[in-house]
């Protein structure tokens, strides 16, 4: 190329097809020309990409199969007949499958609706397909927050605004220490209520001839579903702190899109009303996170609806062959290691999808639910919610603990074994522990590192290696009736509620797809590899022995 001559694209582009276009007309057309302009081609490959699409490096030259001319072991000959034979061929394969469909199909199939442009995933730029920040972005700038704030707190620039007086009964100031406690009392109160609704979802779907014969999946959708609306959901507290700021830009979005369907708006404040109401959602969203009735709601009941560890624990029994259905005896029938396989991907499959559909299912409800959903009362909630939900919390804590030290079934049913301190009391006696180790191990670790939630992962390990423990415990010919159920008690009541799956699933949906793989096959994998060395050690040694409590 001359130096005084700028390259022009096109130029060699056009010069390209029309060398193409010579060569497939007529056998006899490589004549010296083409020879020579394919040398030209080759000289100027050096210095410029080898395509206007691609930039292919220099060294693709010494493929022989790239230039569709030069294509031979030595360019500087004469090409042979069955060389161009063979280039012909080779020239209107390329173009026959480029250009056009090799089947004369019926205009008719357009109709087939699989046949249509069907994109699962609406973009692959995880940008537009996630219009919010995701997991990490949200996580960094909260960090740099909370970092320019404690520099200006040291540095004295933080200046205090004079505040204008409150009306009374507008704004109600609620201390540190007071908020502390009623966000322990609520996740206390809907630690025991999750763990109640986790046991109870569990007895009515383990029944003859299930289509489901492990019930701790229904338990993980039903909590990943109303974690799914309590995020997505606007309407319960609207009244952010007194003020409903979420259903007046929500007024104010209809009220712009009214005017501008009868061209009585502009495009620049319909664009702004639409910006408020994002900005509004997201300050509700942040707002609701403050709010300790929501946090007992999404923490404390979603968090001990679903269980993590019961979820691990039907993956390694359906590896080890111990998987029993409803229908079906103590004893399983003996298999093959490809179907002891099957059947841990099926437990897998089964429970993380439905999880995922159970948290997307779960928003759309809230957005369909909308204009029905009820508000909680700003000062209802106050002055009365918060204050009787700690009586009612530490009140049904302290009655737990009494049901499992004087059982009911002691004398309704003089005789007979005693059966409720296994199957819910002592449960419900180690669910508030298991749920505040979740709620201040995420507190402290999560923030360590925003592509992999440290405290998400470090409960739901160290809680599915003390329920496999204690599975072992349980399943040994040693010990009674009361320590069988106390092994019980803390497989369902601490382990359930310190493990969880709602909060598992909307970390995967809210973290980048690379991460959130990362992520989600580290939890199964690490948890099944604890559950294997801590429960295989005992199936494959001595085997489990039958449970002298029932449950």
């Amino acid at each position: 190329m001359d130096g005084d001559r700028p390259h022009n694209p096109s130029r060699a582009s056009t010069k390209r097809d029309a060398v193409r276009r010579a060569s497939t007309h007529s056998v006899s057309g490589y004549t010296l020309s083409q020879h020579d302009s394919t040398r030209s081609r080759r000289r100027y490959s050096g210095s410029r990409p080898s395509s206007v699409d691609y930039d292919a490096p220099a060294s693709y030259r010494n493929l022989h199969d790239v230039d569709e001319i030069a294509d031979r072991l030595d360019p500087e000959l004469p090409p042979t007949p069955e060389e161009v034979r063979r280039y012909q061929t080779r020239v209107q394969r390329r173009r026959s499958s480029a250009s056009r469909s090799s089947y004369d199909i019926p205009d008719s199939y357009v109709n087939v609706p699989e046949l249509e442009d069907i994109a699962p995933i609406p973009s692959r730029d995880e940008r537009r397909l996630r219009p919010s920040p995701s997991l990490e972005e949200a996580r960094e700038l909260e960090r740099q927050f909370s970092i320019h704030q404690g520099i200006q707190r040291r540095s004295g620039e933080a200046k205090r605004e004079p505040q204008e007086p409150q009306k009374e009964g507008v704004q109600i100031e609620v201390s540190r220490l007071a908020t502390e406690i009623y966000t322990i009392s609520y996740l206390i109160l809907f630690s025991i209520l999750g763990t109640l609704a986790r046991l109870g979802l569990q007895a009515i779907t383990f029944y003859v001839g299930a289509p489901v014969s492990f019930s701790s999946v229904w338990p993980n959708f039903a909590g990943s579903l109303v974690l799914g609306f309590l995020a997505e959901d606007r309407m319960l507290f609207r009244f952010e702190w007194g003020t409903p700021n979420y259903e007046l830009e929500l007024i104010r979005a209809k009220g712009n899109s009214h005017d501008e369907e009868t061209g009585e708006n502009s495009g620049s404040s319909s664009e702004r009303a639409a910006v408020n109401l994002a900005a509004a959602k997201k300050a509700h969203m942040a707002t609701k996170k403050t709010i300790p009735l929501y946090i007992g709601l999404a923490t404390g009941f979603c968090g001990s609806f679903t269980s993590f560890s019961s979820f691990i624990r039907d993956i390694f029994l359906a590896l080890s062959n111990d998987l029993v259905a409803p229908d079906a005896s103590l004893i399983t029938t003996p298999r093959n290691g490809g179907y002891s396989f099957m059947a841990l991907l099926g437990v897998t499959i089964t429970t993380v999808s439905l999880s995922l559909t159970g948290l997307m299912l779960g928003a759309q409800l809230a957005l369909a639910l909308e204009p029905m959903t009820p508000s909680l009362p700003f000062n209802f909630t106050r002055k009365f919610l918060d204050r009787f939900a700690v009586l009612l919390a530490w009140g049904s804590w302290i009655g737990a603990i009494l049901l499992s030290v004087l059982p009911p079934d002691r004398f309704s049913h003089p005789g007979a074994a005693e059966t409720w301190r296994g199957r819910a009391t002592f449960a419900l006696v180690f669910a508030p522990l298991g749920c505040l180790g979740r709620f201040y191990a995420s507190l402290y670790l999560n923030g360590y590192l925003s592509s992999f939630p440290l405290g998400t992962f470090s409960v739901n390990m160290f809680g599915t290696a003390i329920l496999g423990m204690a599975w072992d415990l349980a399943h040994v010919p040693v010990g009674g009736v009361i320590s069988c159920q106390v092994f019980q008690g803390i497989e369902d009541g601490f382990c359930g509620c310190l493990t969880t799956v709602s909060t598992w699933v909307a970390e995967l949906t809210a973290l980048r797809r690379r991460h959130a793989y990362i992520y989600g096959s580290t939890s199964i994998v690490v948890a099944l590899a604890c559950m294997v060395a801590i429960m295989g050690g005992l199936r494959w040694s001595d085997g489990f022995s039958a449970l002298k409590c029932l449950h």
